[in-house]
Order: structure tokens, then sequence, then C-alpha cells
């Protein structure tokens, strides 16, 4: 089984359920089927995996590592219908009528609650993996009884009026519908493809007609169907088993992405996989093997644009799935490599710390992500539902070795930490060692997750303060940032962590950081609007969300960022040309935050550049440096060689103005 974004990701703090002390009424009026059933919802707490946590906290000889452990018992994670045993309860854990009972406790008057459930029995299931097999045959019995034994009952017992007044966030099917577009070749996938289809359209059908059900399909993670040749598929598969449901489209509320992996959510020190590193894209790498989608916020914001395109309505949510792709802990990168090869360039900068993207059993080195959160602040782009906890933490994705039985799971050599696989480029799995089958408790992973998770885990405390709170720090309050050519006015608001620094932004542009209360801001322009936003920074590296908006109207002279020299060249061939460019800071000072801008006169435009994030509004090209990285701040006297292919209708006259920061340069 199988980009922080191109700006940082804010987090937020975790979502919190307080049990009542005494039971609700079971009585609960219905509601409207909404838009984002997570919006203003808290998420229903499995009290079963709270109290494994619970148990580990206990057994666990360092107090500090059970404080964190108790931090996140109170975390929301989805509760698992993997055969027809759990519908009712069995040996391995309770069944659906004690969850929703227990959730009609959990839920607080005037807010929604929402139940994270797992479709997960289809005949055939996993049909290019052993480890999570099931127990119904790609059959017309299996799919029968998938039907009558299965799906029957779960839509029977959601559909009781006493529970109407829960939302039920139904993920369906993980990794059935996303084997069909890579795997179709494998000889049981080819057998299991029209019981996987048949399958997901009786689910979607029988449980949309359930009101307060809310259907999420799986639609896999960003390293296994990122790739354009896998994803536009995807996309038209899923849109194809919709339109074969009795509302077609309309029962399809959302996808839910990296269920059960831990591919990360972005990769900060790799935001721009456009990137060409001494002519070689970055995406090229052994790593990523050519996939524009590095992370989940880069997937879930492709995958939607193609579910739109395929006629899926622009208001489909996307779901993420971030219980164990923190991957913190020593190994995480701190900053972007400085490496100019570029397979060293990307592995000493991905947080990913998997040898392979393609290793996705109990992988070692991985780390609880960001805790469970409705409307996360995100790229808009991506259409974020919310983050959930699909996979519980510390439950296992199969067995390290052989374990008979009665589950229809096998052994998968994936799996096994011994084992040299083919399928990862002849790499060890990266596995831990002494796991039990799927689905079972798997406590020494729990730990090293709990232990390398990012944002850490800071214990002690309900709910967790390891998140800084989305407000204008304290310390930036009435005046307290100041400007030779700008000052500005704060709202008073309440900053409840420490904070050890700050980034100031003019738009989605990094104008300043500083561990002080003060800022200077280049590159502004005399008597001119601006607006500005503030995020605050914990020691631990969690960024708040961002203030609002403060205007602020620059006065007295230009703060210029210095002196520059651009020199420009093409080389032109039919209908395209490469353009190189050579920027140099001839001031005294630092060139920091620069934007290069430029104006073509014949309709040439950018269609690929390297060395910097390159954009283009009508003849206006727009160049800058990566936030964060190498090529953000140019040191004075230092050059930066970039530029782009571009494409032009038979005139291509080289542009004969440019500047940065709104600052004429000299042309070279």
């Amino acid at each position: 089984m199988f980009r922080i974004p191109k700006r940082l990701l804010a987090a937020t703090t975790a979502v919190v359920v307080t049990l009542p002390l005494t039971l609700m009424s079971t009585a609960n009026a219905a509601e409207p089927h909404v838009d984002n059933p997570y919006a203003g919802a808290a998420q229903y707490v499995n009290p079963t995996w709270a109290a494994s946590v619970e148990g580990a906290a206990t057994r666990a000889s360092d107090p500090a590592l059970a404080a964190k452990m108790r931090a996140v018992k109170t975390q929301p994670t989805a509760v698992w219908m993997d055969r027809i045993s759990a519908i009712a309860g069995n040996a391995a854990g309770n069944g659906l009528r004690f969850h929703l009972d227990n959730a009609l406790t959990q839920k607080q008057s005037g807010t929604p609650l929402v139940v994270n459930l797992v479709i997960y029995d289809l005949p055939g299931r996993d049909c290019y993996a052993l480890a999570s097999n099931g127990e119904l045959p790609a059959t017309a019995a299996g799919l029968a009884r998938y039907k009558t034994e299965y799906i029957d009952p779960i839509a029977a017992m959601l559909a009781e009026p006493k529970y109407q007044g829960l939302r039920i966030a139904a993920t369906i099917e993980p990794d059935s519908l996303p084997n069909l577009i890579t795997n179709i070749s494998h000889p049981e996938c080819q057998v299991a493809a029209p019981f996987y289809r048949e399958g997901v359209k009786y689910a979607l059908d029988k449980l949309h007609a359930i009101p307060n059900v809310y259907n999420y399909i799986d639609a896999a993670h960003s390293g296994w169907l990122g790739w354009d040749s896998n994803a536009a598929p995807a996309a038209k598969l899923f849109a194809e088993v919709a339109r074969t449901t009795q509302a077609g489209l309309a029962s399809v509320d959302g996808f839910v992405t990296n269920t059960a992996n831990t591919t990360p959510l972005a990769e900060p020190y790799l935001p721009n996989s456009s990137l060409v590193l001494n002519g070689t894209p970055i995406r090229s790498s052994t790593y990523y093997e050519w996939n524009f989608d590095f992370d989940e916020l880069d997937w879930t914001a492709h995958l939607h644009s193609l579910l739109v395109a395929e006629g899926f309505p622009a208001s489909t949510g996307m779901l993420v799935d971030t219980s164990r792709n923190g991957w913190g802990g020593a190994a995480r990168p701190t900053a972007t490599s400085t490496s100019t090869n570029v397979n060293t360039y990307v592995d000493e900068s991905r947080v990913d710390r998997r040898n392979h993207r393609g290793a996705w059993c109990n992988p070692l080195g991985a780390g609880i992500g960001e805790r469970p959160q409705s409307t996360p602040a995100a790229p808009a782009a991506s259409h974020l539902d919310a983050f959930v906890w699909i996979k519980p933490p510390g439950e296992s994705d199969g067995a390290s070795t052989d374990i008979a039985n009665d589950e229809g799971k096998r052994f998968d050599r994936m799996c096994d930490p011994t084992f040299v696989s083919p399928k990862l480029g002849n790499r060890l799995t990266g596995a831990s060692p002494g796991a039990p089958l799927s689905g079972h408790w798997f406590e020494s992973q729990f730990v090293e997750l709990v232990r390398n998770a990012f944002p850490v885990i800071n214990g002690g405390g309900n709910p967790p303060t390891d998140t800084i709170a989305p407000s204008v720090p304290a310390a930036l309050q009435a005046g307290a940032i100041t400007n030779t050519s700008v000052a500005l006015t704060w709202t008073p608001s309440t900053d409840n962590v420490g904070v050890t620094g700050y980034d100031i932004y003019r738009g989605t542009t990094l104008a300043g950081s500083s561990s002080t209360a003060s800022f200077t801001a280049t590159g502004l322009t005399a008597s001119t609007a601006y607006s500005f936003t503030v995020r605050a920074k914990d020691a631990a590296g969690n960024v708040s969300a961002a203030s609002a908006a403060v205007s602020a109207t620059t006065t007295g002279t230009s703060n210029p960022p210095g002196g520059c020299k651009v020199t420009y060249s093409a080389n032109s061939w039919n209908t395209g040309f490469t353009a190189s460019i050579k920027l140099t800071n001839t001031s005294t000072t630092p060139l920091t935050n620069w934007r290069l801008t430029f104006a073509f006169a014949n309709g040439q435009t950018v269609q690929q550049g390297w060395n910097a994030v390159w954009s283009q509004a009508g003849s206006t090209v727009t160049a800058t440096g990566n936030a964060g990285s190498w090529n953000e701040t140019l040191a004075p006297g230092a050059t930066l060689d970039m530029g782009f292919n571009g494409a032009h209708t038979g005139t291509n006259n080289a542009p004969t103005a440019f500047s940065v920061s709104g600052q004429p340069c000299t042309l070279g």
C-alpha cells in the first residue's frame, strides 16, 4: 500500500471530548444533513482504546512517558467493523451498539458528536496484501453475506431513532477501490474487482439513506495514487461507482486519505515539488519517483480538483488520517538540506523517515501526528473537513511473523522486518518486530508513536497543551511591533502558552521573524497600505493560527531591500525557450524575502522554473525564494542562478525592466 505545505500549516488546539457525569436522555432530535459534519462538533472517544492506553501508561516505568500517554487517551479514534462478528462484539472488542450507546453519553447538549466508523469487510478484502485479508471470499456467496449479514445489520442499527442525534462518519472500505487502479493486474484483484464495485455501491446506498450518516470513500494516499497516471483514473473510478448508486454522486459526502498509513501531512523542508536542483527536478529523486504529491496536503488538493472535474460538487470534503504521520523525534530534520545531490537533498530534508514510501506495515520511527480537529487551518485547495484518527495509534498493521488465526488474516512479508522487498527497491521493509495480527494492540509501537509525536505531546494535562492557541501573542499587543516606516496596532488577546518566536506575514510572504516583539519588514513602499498577520511559535516548533489581519500605511521614506543587478539571457527554439537569470545583491545588507518581478511584452508564458518559486499573472512574472529554504536570503555580493522553461508564439523579446520588492534593479 501504498508538501508543512507551500506555506506553514497552522496548528490549533486539539478537539477534546468531555465525558458527562450523568447519562443523557436517549431521545435525540434529528438534524438536517450538513455539508461538513465535523464543523462545530466533538468526536467520539472510544473507551476500549482509551483503556488500552491507560493500561500502557500504568505499565510505563517513565512517569513523563506515562503522562504523555494519558494526555492522548481522550483523543477520538474510529471504531472498525472488520468482520461480521464485530457488529455484535467479539473477543477482540465491544460491538457497534456498545459504541453508539457510549456516544450518547458523551454527547453534550448543543454540541454535535461525530462517531467515526470504518466499514471494512468486502469480499476478497485487501486483494494485494495479506496481513488484512478478510473473512468473505470474492464470490457471489461472499457478496450476498456482505449485504445481508454485514451491511444490512449495520444500517439497521444506525437507523434506529435513538441514534438519529449522532453524526456517523463512515469510512468506506479502505484500500479497496485504490487497488483496482494500481493492482488490477494481480489475479486476486481481478477476481475481486466486480465485488468491490458492487459492495461499495451497496454500502453507499444503504448508509446514504440514513440522514445522519456521512459517507467518506477511502482514497489511499499521496505515495500510492499521487502520480497523474494513477490520480486521474482513481477520480474517474470513484465517480463511476458513485453514479451507480440510487443517489448518484450525492451518495458521497467526501473522501478520506492516509487511512492507516504514515504519509506526512506536510513536508515543511520540501515545500515545492517543482524545485529543480542543478538542473534536476527533486521529484525525480529515488524517494519520490517523479510524483508531484509529496504529502497529504498536496494529495487532497490534487484529488479534489480531479473529483470536481469528474462532476463531484466543490463542497466535497476531505479527511486526513493523522494518527501516525507526525514523524517527530530525534531523526526529524530541522532544516532543508544544503546538498547539491538530488537524492541526498531529498533524503536529508524529508520528515518521512521510511526508506521507501511503499513501506506501510508498522514502520519504525513513526509518531503520532496532528490531533483530531474540525475544519483545520490548511490550504483552501485541500478542502479539509477534519483531521481524524481512523487508525487508532497502537493497533498493529499486521503480524511480523506467521500467526494462526480465525480472522482470515495471512502473513505478509511486508510486515517482516527481516525481509528485503522487491516492491521497495530491494530494501528492508523497515517494519517493527514483535507485531501481533492487524488490529490487535501493539504496545511497543504505541510507546514509539508517543515518543515520536509531532506536534510533541505534553503530559499531565487535559486538554493537552502541545499546540499554540490561535490568537495574537500577548507580547505583540498594542503597538509592540515597530518599524521605521510602519506602525501596527494589535487587538488585545490572550496567549496561553510559552512563545519563543514570531513570524510576521504580508499576504503569504514572510516579512520578518523575531524572538522579541520587534520586527523590521523590508521591501515596503512609502505611503502604501499593507496588511499583516502574525504567527507565534513554541519551542517544539508548533505554529499558531494567524492573527486577524491588521492594516497599516507606511509613512516617511521607503524601506528598500538594497541594490540589485539582474542578468537575463534566453535560448529559443520553435515555440519554446529556456531563460536564465542571475540575481546579484549589490547592497551591503542581506536581501531577505526577496521578490523579483518583470513583464513580458510578447505574451510569453512561464512553464516550469527552478531555484525559485515562479508565478505569472497576465504579463507579469514573479519569482521568490522558498520560505525557510536556502534561497530565501541573498547575502551581500551573492548571486543566485535561477531560470525557467517558457513558451512563446514567435516573438520572444527579453524583459527590459526588473525590480526586487518594488525597487528597480540594474541590468547586467
